[in-house]
């Protein structure tokens, strides 16, 4: 098979855009990543657009891709739109890496874009309703508040504000993990703090204030043992990539000096567990995937983007990934393991938490991150010596994990 290359990157920044269209942010991201490319749209053979929230927000039900792409003067090949909650642009990559694999084609473009910021908070907070069973919405909820019972919850530090109904699962997950590891409220704290840390220095992440431990356990609380800085905010946002094949490269004629190799790119849906079967979560069984079909291992990762729409989130994917037992990635955050120069250094963008979680265009919006690491473009964020990267990014829930995990491997 032929090599695979990330060739091209674009992004806008994250953040409420309360004037900016989908089309504008799609144009925006695109433009850029062919730029960065060196190629113009002309080239493209197929186009995956992701997106999870505009037939709720905007009523566009249907082929959004086709009309933000035709908008920019994109058309005349294949558009396929792609909805996988909060993987949804992860996925779009897969499918692109997948399409440009198989001959189809050498050169792909997959794009991610979301407008979710409203002043309407009803209808930007309900976006998240369907990322499970709606048929079984209640049920499911009490099932997985279940889990976090037999701590706890100290008296106000439950949100009187209205907040994603995410938030109450994802502390039900840390409750669970406090439980049976003793993991601490601290140590989710040392997560945002150092998430907040390394987004000072990325200019298009939509926070960019420092926290201390401290700062962040006095913060307003979202619900135990959540707080405010430990939750990723409600985002607008695009993000694209270019991919091609070695005889793309050279029948382009773009920089192979700039180009980025993708060792791997795996989708795992989940599967019916045990909540106490940690090695079979959807992301640890994509992660073991992706690090065979790359050839590494946990220990060869030099920097990771992962899906920490809460702390919480991001102490489950980095045990997921290998990067730390399980059970222990409070620990490993709280030695400072996961920090621009640390061992691991996980989401020196800022990750979620604080640069921002436009959902259709996360997944790309790490690739972004890693790509400009990967090529020694990151300035006072950068890992130095970045040689393999990794994404992780998850969508949606069904039984108690993401619904969708996709893991890519990237390397220079």
């Amino acid at each position: 098979m032929e090599q695979i290359y990330v060739v091209g990157v674009g992004m806008t920044p994250f953040g409420k855009l309360a004037d900016v269209s989908i089309k504008a942010m799609t144009k925006q991201a695109v433009d850029a990543a062919l730029a960065d490319a060196g190629i113009g749209a002309d080239a493209l053979q197929a186009a995956y657009f992701g997106n999870a929230s505009q037939g709720h927000m905007e009523g566009q039900q249907m082929i959004r891709g086709q009309v933000a792409l035709r908008s920019m003067g994109i058309g005349g090949i294949p558009v396929v739109n792609v909805e996988n909650a909060c993987a949804s642009g992860s996925s779009a990559l897969n499918l692109a890496v997948n399409f440009v694999r198989s001959g189809e084609g050498d050169v792909a473009l997959a794009v991610g874009a979301e407008k979710m910021f409203s002043r309407d908070r009803d209808l930007m907070f309900s976006v998240f309703d369907s990322a499970w069973d709606v048929s079984q919405a209640d049920a499911i909820r009490d099932r997985l508040l279940q889990l976090g019972e037999g701590v706890e919850v100290p008296p106000g530090t439950v949100s009187t504000k209205p907040y994603s109904v995410f938030m109450d699962v994802y502390a039900a997950f840390a409750r669970f993990h406090m439980k049976r590891f003793g993991t601490t409220q601290r140590q989710l704290a040392a997560v945002a703090a150092k998430n907040h840390r390394h987004s000072q220095h990325n200019p298009l992440s939509q926070y960019r204030d420092p926290y201390t431990v401290e700062e962040v356990l006095a913060a307003p609380p979202i619900t135990y043992p959540l707080t405010l800085p430990m939750c990723s905010p409600i985002s607008d946002g695009a993000a694209a990539t270019v991919v091609c094949t070695e005889s793309g490269l050279r029948r382009l004629g773009i920089d192979r000096a700039r180009a980025i190799r993708v060792l791997a790119c795996v989708l795992q849906t989940g599967s019916d567990r045990d909540p106490s079967d940690l090695a079979h979560h959807c992301t640890a069984l994509a992660a073991r995937r992706a690090y065979e079909k790359a050839g590494v291992g946990p220990s060869d990762v030099s920097v990771a983007e992962v899906h920490d729409a809460t702390a919480m989130g991001e102490i489950i994917q980095v045990e997921n990934l290998g990067f730390c037992a399980f059970g222990e990635g409070g620990a490993l955050a709280e030695r400072g393991d996961t920090t621009i120069g640390g061992r691991i250094p996980v989401n020196p963008s800022g990750g979620l938490e604080s640069k921002g979680h436009p959902v259709g265009a996360t997944g790309l919006g790490q690739v972004y991150e890693l790509v400009t690491q990967l090529r020694g473009e990151a300035g006072a964020r950068q890992v130095e010596g970045a040689r393999i990267a990794l994404a992780e990014n998850g969508g949606g829930l069904q039984g108690i994990e993401e619904a969708v995990a996709c893991v890519t491997i990237l390397g220079r």
